[in-house]
């Protein structure tokens, strides 16, 4: 073998344990960024749940942005997560509704304060939104049809 052999050899080496080295440190760097947005996922979680009886609109908000942090970097969370949605549906979904890129905010109000009326007034002719829903929706239509 010759000394050219040799030194190429060598340089190889060095190329290939640097490579090593810098996928190494990349995947370190990685799993240290997941690590520290999972725990300010928390934190935001936290904060919004501390928020969310208070007066004002800032909990639930910062509740959904938490989760949405946390469920993006965490593979535990996010199984944990569908193993709730398939167990509990009618709570979980809308939280996904408004972790959407284009939340639907105003149907997950409506939606809520039409389970709210139900859980609260146990009797159908009771509830006044469905009806009131109704209502404005073929006022709305008898408009439209008389202004063509």
């Amino acid at each position: 073998m010759s000394a050219t052999a040799s030194a190429l050899d060598g340089v190889k080496h060095r190329v290939r344990r640097r490579a090593r080295l810098a996928l190494l440190l990349r995947e370190a760097a990685a799993r240290a960024f997941r690590w520290a947005a999972i725990g300010f996922g928390v934190l935001v979680i936290l904060a919004g749940a501390i928020l969310t009886p208070l007066p004002g609109h800032v909990g639930l908000p910062l509740l959904v942005i938490g989760l949405m942090i946390v469920l993006r970097y965490s593979f535990q969370a996010r199984k944990h997560f569908i193993r709730l949605q398939r167990r509990h549906p009618k709570l979980v979904f809308p939280i996904r509704r408004l972790m959407r890129r284009e939340p639907e905010v105003l149907l997950v109000v409506w939606q809520q304060m039409l389970r709210t009326e139900k859980l609260v007034l146990r009797k159908a002719r009771w509830r006044l939104l469905k009806k009131t829903r109704k209502r404005v929706r073929r006022y709305v239509a008898r408009k439209t049809r008389e202004s063509r």
